[in-house]
């Protein structure tokens, strides 16, 4: 056996624990040496009379298999191959499962993809308590489906319902959920887990009951029958299936293959067996990982992977400063939510600071019932959450400051104020205090013109809510420092962010893009488009949620503030359709006030509000612009102002750019982002369609120079001959992008 990956200890009471340490690497990933070395090992193992029972382990402290190695998959270049390489780790998963020496897995850490796949075809799994074990099949979340045996043997473990949630979700249980879900037989403390799973493995050798138990036999009662009638009768089966369907659809629109294969492969295995279903899970995998969708999701994942190193300057050795306490400015929801981020997450002590007591208090108030949802989900004990709580003290003075080396400020989008806040937090905090600002649209360089030290001034743009919304953009001006960035992109890791930076200007890149986009919708619904058709459009194209009800959700009067900013920067092609200042003179707000596009009621949308028309002077009657055309107007205009972005040197690199429009602004995850989208499509492709499109609607679809560029040279954003972010625009005039 070799003993570069796997290793085998032997214990007393013949018990061999073998243990799997990828070397040189943090945690172990299966990779394609791992059948034989697997073989190997399980071979020796069964002749081995000595060995009466066997402990599967990791030697990485804290993490069990994180799954298989992602770019091992990508360089697969035909479907056979990759059902191939599938029909491999099936085969070394039945090894185990049939191995007449029965195994337990000993889970300590993340027990994910192919690792969770092995731990199903063990014949025991105890997992340790450790916050760091999870447990789950993420790789629809990837454009794929469980490729070892994942797919067939989970549902006859814990039940087809539940199989299905983990599945089609890509989500991760804790081991005391795992425990519940009979995912796995016991939950113990990490010191002593592998001597447990070697407890639970002479017993099951004492007993001998290594016989495949059957489908779904370990159930009992209503559970039995309620299995019984959903995954071995046909017709309950069918009910299944066709209902689940139609939920996913709900979700996903269709627009994500890996769901609906999940849904064939096991509905395949539950009516023809085991084998078959196999069969159809290494077709079906084979197929997924050639299709286009899976590569831009595994595109998202290393662009990611690459982030988490990255210290957002071109200069590596760059250390950032320990944030030993941070200070926070405005205590309403995006205030409240950066302080909660900071403390819970990151760790790091907050003196949250408001105008008047009151608005301390509804901040603490915030804070508070984050923590208490944890408390009530079981994810935090009382006396963690009072201690978590006494993390963030509030003032209505600078008093605290002078501990505070980074100051955050979320107050209102006034310039003015800001810059009054950049002066009151040098004088009363630390020397060489950082000032963040969390606008979402005035320009760094403004706010720091009022400042001693510019080079002390960023921004850090968060998203709203910002304990759920995973991207922090910073923006850094010509003045700001190297180790003032560093910082701030430490913290907000450490907050659990993924983190971009971008050089400053109006509406920096986030912002900047959305803000075309939204305000097309705007212009189609002048044009007569139902307010309900428009969002749909954009649903069923991959958005998360359609412009007017985002427009809600960020308030009608927010977006005139920005958008009246946008046009003053970049004119024309930001210009709102005339009328739209009535909907802010009518006092519709959007959701905060219950009265926007659409109708609130207690917080929940009631639909339409079919008398904004009538404000607007419009009647929705155009049935003409189908949902095609409404979708790629808006997506086109968010497009094209990512590739300005680009061309100016908003942006570092265009994995920056497909990732900060993905997780702060929904852009469709299997598209990769706008750049791989333009990659996608083929520049010439994008030229031609915003050409027909200024054409009929005016020049604010005037393709970007370097589009044009690139669709004259044949250039794109990733690959070997890509473009770079800042570089000089070819002068080559192009007419047709196809000429």
């Amino acid at each position: 056996m070799s003993e570069e990956m796997l290793r085998v200890e032997h214990r007393d009471g013949g018990v061999a624990v073998v243990i799997m340490d990828v070397p040189g690497e943090s945690m172990n990933t299966l990779r394609a040496d791992f059948n034989d070395e697997f073989a190997q090992a399980f071979d020796a193992l069964e002749r081995e009379p000595s060995v009466k029972a066997v402990v599967f382990t990791s030697g990485k402290k804290g993490s069990f298999i994180a799954g298989a190695d992602i770019g091992m998959i990508s360089k697969v270049t035909s479907e056979d191959e990759a059902a191939a390489m599938s029909r491999g780790g099936q085969a070394a998963m039945d090894r185990l499962a049939s191995f007449p020496k029965p195994v337990v897995a000993a889970i300590d850490g993340a027990c994910l993809g192919g690792g969770l796949e092995l731990a199903l075809a063990c014949h025991g799994r105890v997992a340790t308590d450790n916050k760091k074990t999870k447990l789950g099949l993420p790789e629809s979340q990837l454009g794929l489906l469980p490729g070892a045996g994942g797919t067939q043997r989970l549902p006859r473990l814990i039940g087809l319902t539940a199989a299905l949630d983990l599945m089609l979700t890509g989500k991760q249980v804790d081991a005391r959920k795992a425990k519940k879900l009979g995912l796995v037989d016991e939950v113990v403390e990490p010191p002593i887990v592998v001597q447990v799973a070697a407890e639970l493995a002479v017993r099951l050798a004492d007993e001998g009951h290594l016989e495949d138990e059957g489908l779904f036999e370990r159930f009992e009662g209503s559970e039995a029958l309620k299995e019984l009638a959903m995954a071995r009768n046909p017709v309950g089966r069918k009910v299944v299936f066709d209902q689940a369907r139609k939920q996913l659809h709900k979700k996903t629109r269709g627009l994500y293959p890996a769901q609906d294969a999940i849904l064939d492969v096991v509905k395949a295995g539950l009516a023809d067996g085991m084998k078959a279903g196999l069969e159809a899970e290494a077709k079906a995998f084979g197929k997924l990982v050639m299709s286009p969708e899976s590569e831009a999701l595994r595109s998202i994942f290393f662009a990611t992977q690459s982030i988490k190193k990255d210290n957002g300057v071109e200069d590596d050795s760059v250390e950032p400063k320990k944030v030993q306490r941070l200070g926070m400015l405005g205590a309403g929801l995006m205030g409240a939510g950066i302080a909660y981020v900071t403390a819970s997450i990151a760790k790091t002590p907050v003196r949250l600071k408001d105008r008047d007591s009151k608005g301390v208090l509804w901040g603490l108030k915030y804070c508070r019932d984050l923590i208490d949802k944890r408390v009530s989900r079981k994810k935090m004990t009382p006396m963690k959450a009072s201690e978590l709580m006494m993390q963030i003290a509030g003032t209505t003075d600078y008093s605290g400051f002078k501990d505070c080396n980074v100051v955050v400020e979320a107050v209102f989008e006034d310039l003015a104020l800001k810059q009054q806040m950049v002066k009151d937090v040098e004088a009363n905090g630390p020397e060489g205090v950082i000032f963040a600002s969390n606008t979402s649209s005035l320009p760094i360089t403004k706010i720091a013109e009022a400042a001693s030290k510019p080079e002390n001034v960023i921004g850090m743009h968060y998203f709203s809510p910002v304990d759920k919304m995973p991207l922090l953009e910073i923006i850094v001006t010509d003045k700001t420092a190297d180790e003032v960035t560093a910082t701030c992109v430490e913290l907000g890791k450490k907050q659990g962010k993924t983190v971009i930076v971008v050089k400053d200007g109006v509406g920096f890149y986030t912002t900047r893009i959305l803000a075309p986009m939204m305000n097309e919708a705007a212009h189609i619904l002048a044009e007569g488009v139902a307010i309900d058709r428009i969002d749909e459009a954009l649903l069923s194209f991959g958005f998360p949620v359609g412009p007017m009800k985002l427009t809600d959700e960020v308030g009608i009067d927010v977006g005139a503030k920005v958008g009246k900013i946008m046009v003053d920067a970049f004119g024309d092609r930001m210009v709102p359709p005339a009328g739209m200042d009535k909907l802010v003179a009518d006092d519709r707000k959007g959701r905060k006030n219950g009265r926007g596009f659409y109708l609130y009621e207690d917080g929940k949308s009631k639909g339409p509000d079919e008398s904004i028309y009538e404000v607007l002077g419009v009647q929705p009657t155009n049935e003409e612009l189908s949902n095609e055309d409404i979708a790629w107007r808006c997506t086109l205009m968010m497009v094209n102002e990512a590739a300005l972005c680009f061309q100016e040197g908003i942006l570092r690199s265009a994995r920056d750019g497909d990732i900060g429009a993905i997780f702060g602004l929904g852009f469709p995850p299997f598209t990769g982002g706008p750049f791989r989208f333009v990659d996608k499509h083929g520049a010439g492709t994008i030229v031609d369609r915003l050409q027909q499109y200024a054409q009929t609607y005016g020049p604010r679809f005037d393709p970007a120079p370097l589009l044009l560029s690139m669709a004259s040279q044949g250039k794109t954003f990733h690959g070997s001959n890509q473009v770079k972010p800042g570089e000089p625009v070819a002068k080559t005039v192009v007419t047709s992008a196809r000429a």
